[in-house]
């Protein structure tokens, strides 16, 4: 099961990143372009928070069929000594909870905006800061597409 699931992780990553992106364009020019707020950029924005809470639904499953995170849990010691462990424990899993935290405040705080410009400028900072995260949180050191 852990092949399978880790490898959905993977592929997702790119998704995420793509509708992160898709999201962050929409937000940068409805606020540089002075227009009004569009369901697209609803859309986007909504999209971007669903990858994003999928992700990390199967980054909550990793934890329990991981044969790195089960070593890890058996010897924390042992774990912070390797540096892939570490970087999966102290940077990949708190960044991830941050972004999913960080997308929800930018697709809720526009939702709940008086006005276009507001909406615009909230989606635009959380949804940065969103984008920020995933791209540190990501281990880049690890295969970039994993095959089955």
């Amino acid at each position: 099961m852990y092949p399978i699931v880790l490898t959905i992780h993977n592929w997702l990553r790119w998704l995420v990143v793509l509708l992160g992106v898709v999201a962050l364009v929409r937000a940068y020019l409805g606020l540089f372009g002075r227009r009004a707020w569009m369901p697209a950029d609803k859309t986007a924005g909504t999209l971007f928070s669903i990858s994003i809470d999928v992700q990390f639904l199967f980054g909550l499953l990793l934890i329990f069929v991981s044969p790195l995170v089960a070593a890890a849990a058996a010897s924390p010691a042992a774990a912070m000594q390797s540096d892939e462990l570490r970087r999966i424990l102290t940077e990949h899993i708190p960044l991830s909870l941050l972004a999913v935290v960080f997308v929800h405040i930018g697709t809720l705080g526009a939702r709940r905006a008086a006005d276009d410009r507001r909406r615009f400028v909230r989606s635009a900072l959380w949804f940065t800061l969103t984008v920020l995260a995933l791209l540190v949180a990501i281990p880049w050191w690890r295969p970039l597409l994993r095959l089955p």
